[in-house]
């Protein structure tokens, strides 16, 4: 089974509380996710050679343990300011259209043949998202490429601050 799914941020699916509903129903439909893919495998992938490597690893962690694979894309988002008034900066969703591009690119490769997976979009802080779909998943890893050259060195890498906040294993692939 191979297929992806391509959702809209978390922030954009505001839904209007129902004043007949039981607070168990609403807090379901918040957290719901697909039950094939409970205790998979989190990777982070945005088409980097170091996002590859882990993703070649993924597969083969999901394959091993006989669980689904959960892709996941963490979309840019640029802080803004809004001319009036100088408010607070507020995030604003850049168009990322890699994310389509990834999924039709992984929706036709071989190697995801082995194992049911999923593409996941979001926004945001990658570490936070990352951390995020695998709580929703309850996911027993997350897996993420390292991070080399400048930016890691000055701003820290993703994967350095995804194992120090993590609450599941994190494996760092070189």
């Amino acid at each position: 089974m191979a297929g992806h799914e391509i959702p809209e941020p978390a922030d954009r699916k505001r839904q209007v509380a129902d004043p007949m509903a039981t607070p168990q129903a609403a807090e379901e439909t918040r957290h719901a996710c697909d039950p094939a893919f409970r205790h998979g495998v989190v990777v982070g992938f945005d088409g980097s050679t170091s996002s590859e490597r882990a993703l070649s690893y993924a597969i083969g962690m999901a394959h091993r343990s006989g669980s689904g694979l959960i892709i996941v894309h963490v979309a840019n988002r640029l802080p803004t300011t809004v001319w009036a008034g100088c408010e607070p900066p507020v995030f604003v969703d850049v168009p990322d259209h890699r994310t389509e591009v990834l999924g039709l690119e992984l929706a036709c490769a071989d190697y995801l043949s082995e194992v049911p997976w999923i593409l996941v979009e979001r926004g945001g802080d990658i570490c936070h998202e990352l951390e995020e779909v695998g709580r929703e998943y309850s996911a027993d890893a997350i897996v993420v490429g390292s991070t080399h050259g400048l930016v890691g060195r000055i701003f820290g890498s993703v994967a350095g601050r995804l194992a120090r906040r993590a609450q599941r294993p994190v494996i760092v692939i070189p």
